[in-house]
């Protein structure tokens, strides 16, 4: 995917000793309250008091049993008396909860190439991501890093930058363009000597004279052969990277190419085994994926095999905007995906484990936003403030253009 920028930077501070409080409701009327041996009061809620550790599995029992997360609360500075709560109310009187900062456990390896000395790789594999009746070429490519000195590597959530050869209308060199690494570290071969991207190419007439237009690096990206040099620098980024901690939630929010560092990411999470024996992910991933049509979901095989092998620790919607109907009867786009499942997905951004990812098309925000603030409301809460703290969190991470 292409990006315009990448760029934020994190801090690595983690505490992990804090007690939640759940607030649960739903369990009196099916009688599954008795399972979990707390008291159901008059309003027909249970608080059950939890250890920063076992948020994912406690959350994961309580909806087996049938009933929803409506607040988790932090207990203020470990007391098991007083609770303070994470949702940032338009009163706006509590303070910030303890968060799992998205960010490597190793130094982030940041512009290790830069324009005026880049590395030249070699293009090693391409094909075409886009099935027969699909809308569009978009490739997957994998770039040698090989000989590079020093190596050139990366993390997942990064993106490289790739310099198309040529000059523009004024006849300056070609200005590189970012895009989303969308293998992991260790690189598709698990070698740890490639770096692979997901390319769509750029095309289309122009409105007022009509001349066919396209994208110079796509298309120069998208008509590579293997063997052909590739002009690279970076990598960038850390708004996109994911958190150290095994146990966290991964909600992922996708419109085309955006798929690529969540292809990263759920490599790293279910493919790599033994290649991260630091790194064996425990907590739960959810997939919302938009495309215009079936041909055009990107990596279905792979990712379908995924949900199989993987059914309580991956999930993945699809919003196809040109085969579904959304509930006022017109075409499925993210945001209204998104609104089918705003109060589970409320539910768990509460959890401080809880991380969100957003990458594609610019346009989805606002709906994604609606769609969270009607749920978020329902339990007085204004979203915009606590979406604001959450990015303060390092738990909230858009990349969109």
């Amino acid at each position: 995917m292409y990006n315009s920028s990448a760029t934020a930077g994190y801090s690595n501070t983690e505490y992990k000793s804090r007690t939640y409080v759940y607030e649960v409701v739903g369990l009196s009327q099916n009688g599954n309250g008795k399972n979990l041996n707390y008291s159901i009061r008059k309003s027909g809620s249970v608080f059950i008091t939890v250890p920063y550790d076992r948020m994912n599995q406690e959350m994961r029992r309580i909806n087996r049993l049938g009933g929803q997360i409506v607040s988790i609360k932090a207990l203020s500075n470990g007391s098991t008396s007083e609770a303070t709560t994470t949702s940032v109310t338009q009163k706006n009187k509590q303070k910030s909860m303890t968060t799992t900062k998205a960010t490597a456990k190793k130094k982030v390896p940041v512009n290790t190439y830069r324009p005026k000395n880049p590395f030249v790789g070699k293009c090693s594999d391409i094909y075409d991501l886009v099935d027969e009746g699909g809308i569009g070429t978009c490739r997957h490519m994998t770039f040698d890093l090989s000989g590079g000195e020093p190596q050139l590597e990366y993390v997942e959530g990064q993106s490289i930058g790739i310099v198309p050869p040529g000059e523009d209308k004024d006849g300056k060199p070609h200005k590189l363009r970012l895009y989303s690494i969308a293998s992991t570290r260790h690189g598709d071969n698990l070698e740890d000597h490639t770096v692979s991207l997901c390319v769509r190419k750029l095309e289309y007439n122009h409105p007022e004279t009509g001349e066919h237009v396209e994208g110079v690096c796509s298309s120069y990206l998208c008509s590579l052969k293997p063997g052909d040099d590739v002009t690279i620098t970076g990598p960038v980024g850390k708004e996109m990277l994911l958190p150290d901690d095994e146990d966290a939630n991964i909600i992922m929010i996708a419109t085309g190419t955006g798929i690529a560092p969540f292809r990263a990411y759920l490599w790293r999470m279910f493919k790599e085994g033994d290649k991260n024996p630091d790194y064996n992910f425990k907590g739960f991933a959810w997939l919302f994926f938009g495309i215009p049509k079936t041909p055009n979901i990107l990596y279905q095989e792979e990712l379908e095999k995924l949900t199989q092998e993987y059914p309580e620790n991956f999930r993945m919607d699809y919003a196809i905007s040109r085969e579904q109907k959304n509930s006022e009867g017109g075409k499925m786009y993210i945001q209204h995906k998104i609104a089918e499942h705003a109060d589970k997905l409320w539910e768990m951004i509460q959890n401080p484990k809880t991380h969100t990812y957003i990458c594609g098309l610019k346009g989805m925000e606002g709906g994604i936003d609606e769609a969270l603030s009607a749920a978020a409301s329902k339990h007085d809460v204004d979203w915009v403030a606590y979406r604001k703290q959450m990015k303060k969190e390092h738990r909230w991470h858009v990349e969109t253009y």
